[in-house]
């Protein structure tokens, strides 16, 4: 055994959603270092897509279009599908957020964020299937990874309705479709970051020092925890992890004390 062994993405293709910045980016940066063979990346803002693209090298190719909607669903399988005889691994990273008080909470923020965050990964799943069952095999299994978070774990302090409720629902659906694909061979995990900088989480983007202070080991993640994880997830590594949610927080959901706590005398 040794670390090629365990974590080499040699020979695969992977498809990650949102995958231009953020989140998403570090999962695809830490795939380019296991030595995957191409990663499609998705996001609506073509510019920033191919930015990317050029910035990561040849390996990765962008894809633009609009996965919120059925019909931007089907149009990136169809693209995908003219590309590639068989996907390795999907990664379900594409979200959105939106804050509001209680009593003005709309119902635009309702549908927009429960039709990305779990419509999305499964449908796009879902029609996935001929491409990841090409791909999937007893001895290496195809894998989907579904980005949830935290706060589908635990309340946060902001009023994020949709998104918390959003997230808990993703993480319970990952069991669930985990269950009806171990049989074809493809595993189903969440990975569940904590603060992590990015244009959602401004906040551990430009007051990382700050945030910092809430997170049991004093620091915001960054695409070393985030890309390692997904590698692990990937990989031979983590072909016995089926249907798990591995939370990446640094210790806030399990390790965190309340601040009214008393150090035993």
């Amino acid at each position: 055994m040794n670390l090629e062994d365990l974590f080499s993405l040699k020979g695969r293709t992977a498809l990650v959603t949102g995958g231009s910045r953020g989140i998403g980016r570090m999962i695809v940066e830490g795939f380019l270092a296991a030595g995957i063979d191409r990663v499609y990346i998705t996001a609506r803002k073509a510019e920033e897509l191919q930015a990317t693209a050029d910035e990561l090298g040849d390996k990765v190719v962008g894809i633009q279009g609009d996965i919120s909607s059925m019909e931007g669903i089907e149009a990136l399988v169809a693209d995908i599908s003219g590309r590639e005889s068989k996907l390795d691994i999907l990664v379900n990273n594409a979200g959105a957020a939106w804050g509001n008080d209680y009593l003005d909470f709309p119902e635009a923020g309702w549908d927009k964020v429960m039709d990305l965050n779990v419509k999305t990964p499964f449908f796009l799943t879902q029609k996935l299937h001929g491409l990841l069952t090409a791909a999937a095999s007893q001895d290496r299994p195809a894998k989907v990874i579904n980005i949830t978070s935290i706060d589908g774990q635990r309340v946060n302090p902001w009023e994020t309705y949709s998104y918390q409720a959003s997230k808990a629902a993703l993480i319970h659906l990952t069991r669930r479709i985990a269950a009806r694909l171990v049989k074809d061979h493809i595993y189903v995990t969440s990975l569940a970051p904590g603060a992590f900088p990015s244009n959602m989480n401004k906040v551990a983007r430009d007051h990382a020092e700050a945030s910092a202070q809430g997170i049991p080991n004093k620091r915001v993640g960054d695409k070393f925890d985030m890309g390692g994880t997904a590698v692990y997830l990937a990989s031979r590594a983590g072909d016995y992890t089926v249907g798990e949610t591995l939370t990446v927080d640094g210790g806030i959901v399990n390790a965190h004390l309340p601040s009214h706590f008393a150090e035993p005398v």
